[in-house]
């Protein structure tokens, strides 16, 4: 995902947001941001800016990525309304406390838990999709109660700016701000203690930010990617299945954290599937000359770069074209592909799309087993016997079975990473309980106290022990 560097920088005492975490602190034990109906008047406020300021946002978003209307509200801005609507349609039911089996143990009385917000959050964005994984967190950070400080990408300027504006200029700063600026801005914030850090992007900076948070003993969610695979058997719908690929390869120009990283076709269909693949991508631009509104530059001329260095003209099947000064890489379709190859050994994300093919599923999944977790894992089949074994046999963050992306668009199903694809969910729920500590309560009633915990130990009392804790 987005890259950011880290330096190292000030001492805490010298770093000029220590004060406004300060003052996000000092709201928040104030007990301002807690309260059930001011975290609803803030969303709903929050969901009336989007609608208010869209063509502004969606003018921005332009400016950066030549991302069309359509495609801006499908996958950021419409992401972000249904994420706040789901959130004050459940709120009360989040919040409220739960009741748990008490245990006769405790009797006579009650146990429950209360879900509390951690304080104040950090949210350090990214730039693929800047709006949705900026603020889609930050709204699950409002709902739970917490403070907000966002940082979003520098490397998407045009929407970061729009973002400060809507939020800077209506919300105060000690609920929620934004603070622009580069690597030196994103490790003074990060070294502050704060009390939830909310990281999107690379794992390589996931792992620094994760240690500099150490300091503070500051809970970190990482937000990363990898190598998501898309499998395909030879049942499969080899048509449907390309044409859903395609899609997600090419939506934001391949620039998603979920998107299929590369393709596991079975050796018996590989070349019809090829041919279903070149078929469907030809519904894409080759040429800048030919970019529309469906079809998204690449982030900045280096990151187009890093794309050509990954491509081997005599892998290229389909596209292949590359125009730096453009920002632009058409889809491309790449066989044979071995795990050596430079395109395999780090996530790629771009309209590149490595084929490779197995005769043997097992044989597959034990390769897959090697290599780091992905985010996400797609499986094209009509098989529920080798679906399942795919499913339960590979660790990835989340996925879908004959589609792709699809996952993240139900907010009741958590969101995010394992092992190298990062650490803690979000979405609907799993978001708010990111940002929540679940506090655990006993609640005795006075009008009788068992004896049997206080001394001395009679062999009676040894008895109703052993009752009581079998």
């Amino acid at each position: 995902m987005g890259n950011i560097e880290l330096e190292n920088g000030n001492e805490e005492s010298q770093n000029p947001y220590l004060p406004l975490l300060q003052a996000q602190q000092k709201y928040f034990r104030q007990q301002c941001s807690k309260p059930l109906q001011s975290r609803k008047a803030v969303l709903q406020k929050f969901a009336s800016l989007l609608k208010e300021k869209e063509s502004d946002l969606f003018e921005a978003i332009h400016s950066d990525f030549h991302k069309s209307a359509f495609e801006t509200y499908a996958a950021e801005l419409g992401f972000l309304q249904h994420e706040i609507a789901f959130a004050l349609k459940h709120l009360d039911t989040w919040a409220k406390p739960k009741r748990v089996a008490h245990g006769l143990i405790n009797f006579p009385g009650r146990s429950y838990v209360l879900s509390q917000p951690l304080g104040s959050a950090l949210i350090i964005g990214a730039w693929n999709y800047p709006y949705q994984v900026t603020l889609l967190p930050a709204i699950s950070a409002l709902a739970a109660g917490n403070t907000v400080l966002i940082k979003p990408s520098e490397l998407a300027p045009a929407t970061a700016a729009a973002m400060k504006q809507l939020i800077n200029t209506n919300f105060p700063a000690e609920l929620i701000h934004v603070v622009e600026g580069g690597a030196t801005e994103t490790q003074q914030l990060v070294d502050l203690p704060w009390n939830s850090i909310f990281f999107t992007g690379s794992t390589r900076v996931g792992r620094e930010i994760y240690q500099r948070a150490a300091k503070n003993l500051t809970p970190v969610t990482l937000e990363l990617g990898g190598k998501s695979p898309a499998f395909v058997l030879k049942d499969a719908n080899l048509k449907d299945a390309a044409k859903k690929i395609a899609w997600a390869k090419c939506l934001n120009a391949g620039q998603t954290c979920v998107a299929p990283d590369f393709v596991w076709v079975e050796a018996e269909v590989r070349s019809a599937f090829i041919e279903e693949l070149c078929q469907a991508f030809e519904a894409y631009p080759t040429a800048p000359d030919q970019a529309n509104d469906h079809y998204v530059k690449i982030i900045s001329k280096r990151h187009t770069e890093r794309m050509a260095s990954l491509l081997d003209p005599k892998q290229v099947v389909f596209g292949g074209q590359i125009d730096v000064d453009q920002r632009f890489v058409a889809p491309t379709l790449l066989h044979p592909v071995a795990w050596e190859d430079p395109v395999m050994q780090e996530e790629i994300f771009g309209p590149l799309l490595p084929i490779m093919e197995f005769e043997n599923l097992e044989a597959a999944l034990n390769q897959a087993l090697q290599q780091p977790s992905p985010l996400a894992c797609y499986v094209f089949s009509t098989d529920s016997r080798r679906i399942r074994q795919i499913l339960d046999t590979l660790p990835f963050g989340g996925g879908c079975v004959n589609d792709c992306l699809m996952h993240l668009a139900n907010p009741r199903l958590p969101f995010g990473g394992v092992g190298h694809s990062g650490s803690g969910r979000y979405h609907g729920e799993a978001g708010f309980r990111t940002f929540s500590h679940e506090k655990s309560i006993v609640e005795k009633f006075g009008w009788f106290d068992a004896p049997v915990r206080y001394p001395p130990y009679l062999p009676w009392k040894w008895k109703v022990l052993r009752r009581l804790l079998p």
